[in-house]
C-alpha cells in the first residue's frame, strides 16, 4: 500500500516551528540552502514578530515541509505520492521532484510579495463550519447582491463536506459572520490570514508570478503529484508551473482531491509539520484509510507507521 505526504496552507503557522526541526543534517543542509537562495537568513522567519508578515509565512511553511519531508526519507521513509493546500502545494511539488528547492523558495518568497503588496490591509478569510458548499453559495451570492468586485464575498476552499472557507474584504466578512449564523451556521472562525486568498481577487497576482516563474524550469514528477485545486493527479510539468501559479486565485477542493487520493490506494496519509489541520479534515472513507500528523505522532512514531504502510 502507498503513503502521501501532504502539506498545509497558510494558517497553520506558529511561532518556533523552524528551530524545532530535527537537528539531523539534511535538515541543515535543507535550511541552508534556503537561506543562500534568500539572501538572509530563514531561521528568523519564525519568530512572532515575523510571521506577521504574508512573505515570511509562506516562506517558513515551504522550508519546514521540505525540511520535514527530507528527514524522514533520508531515514527510510519515503512516501510515493505528495499533495498539498495552497502554499502546501509548493513543497509538495519539491518534495515530488517537479521544482528545485532553491527555485521554490525564491518563487514562493516573491508569491508572498506579491500578495501582501495587492492586499496590504483590510482582507481576510472565514472558515464556515455546519453548512454545506450549496448554502455557504447561496448566502454569497444574496450577500454580494448589488456589491463592487473588490467589496464581494468569494468561496474560497471546500476543505470538508461542511468546512467551507471564504475570502473577502474585512467589513463584508463581518456581515457573513452575522448572516452564517442566521442561516444555520455552527460557528464562523477567523482564519490567520491577512490576505484574500484562492478567489479572483487573487488574478493580477498570479499573473505578476507567472511572468517570473516563466524563467523556471519545471519537471515531470517523480512521485505522484496531486492537485487540491484541479481535483487530480497532475503528470508534467508544464500542467504543475501553471497549478502553483495559479493555485492563490483558484477554489481549493481538498475534501474532493483527498477522496480521490484514496481511492487511488493510498492508504497511509502524512502530514508534514508545522501542525494537524489537514490530518483532522482527512474524509471518511471506504475501506479506511489512515492520517496522522507528524506534529502528534513524532518522527520516529511516524517513520514507523509509514514503513509498516508500505510493507503491507
Amino acid at each position: 500500500m502507498s503513503v502521501v505526504f501532504t502539506f498545509p496552507g497558510q494558517g497553520a503557522q506558529r511561532p518556533g516551528m523552524l528551530v524545532e526541526l530535527p537537528d539531523t543534517p539534511v535538515v541543515a543542509d535543507t535550511l541552508a540552502v534556503a537561506s543562500e537562495a534568500l539572501g538572509e537568513e530563514v531561521r528568523a522567519l519564525d519568530t512572532p514578530e515575523a510571521l506577521a508578515d504574508t512573505r515570511a509565512v509562506q516562506i517558513a511553511l515551504c522550508v519546514v515541509g521540505v525540511a520535514a519531508a527530507r528527514d524522514l526519507i533520508d531515514a527510510g521513509a519515503p512516501p510515493s505520492a505528495a499533495m498539498g493546500l495552497s502554499i502546501g502545494a509548493w513543497p509538495a511539488a519539491v518534495i515530488a521532484g517537479a521544482l528545485d528547492f532553491g527555485d521554490a523558495v525564491r518563487l514562493v518568497a516573491e508569491r508572498g510579495r506579491l500578495m501582501r503588496e495587492a492586499y496590504p490591509r483590510g482582507y481576510g478569510m472565514r472558515a464556515v463550519i455546519g453548512l454545506s458548499e450549496a448554502a455557504v453559495v447561496a448566502l454569497l451570492e444574496r450577500l454580494n447582491a448589488g456589491t463592487q468586485a473588490a467589496d464581494a464575498l468569494y468561496l474560497a476552499n471546500v476543505n470538508a463536506d461542511q468546512q467551507i472557507v471564504v475570502a473577502g474584504a474585512e467589513a463584508a466578512l463581518a456581515r457573513l459572520e452575522h448572516e452564517a449564523g442566521r442561516a444555520g451556521a455552527q460557528r464562523v472562525i477567523r482564519l490567520d490570514m491577512s490576505v484574500p486568498s484562492h478567489c479572483a481577487l487573487m488574478d493580477a497576482p498570479a499573473e505578476a508570478l507567472q511572468r517570473i516563474a516563466a524563467e523556471v524550469t519545471f519537471n515531470a514528477p517523480r512521485l505522484a503529484y496531486f492537485s487540491a485545486n484541479r481535483r487530480r493527479r497532475l503528470w508534467r510539468g508544464e500542467e504543475i508551473r501553471d497549478d502553483l501559479v495559479f493555485n492563490m486565485a483558484r477554489t481549493v477542493r481538498w475534501a474532493d482531491t483527498a477522496r480521490i487520493v484514496d481511492e487511488s490506494d493510498f492508504r497511509l496519509a502524512v502530514e508534514m509539520p508545522p501542525g494537524h489541520t489537514l490530518t483532522r479534515l482527512h474524509p471518511a472513507v471506504e475501506p479506511p484509510g489512515e492520517a496522522i500528523a507528524w506534529a502528534d505522532a513524532g518522527r520516529a512514531n511516524a517513520r514507523a507507521l509509514i514503513l509498516r504502510t508500505r510493507e503491507s
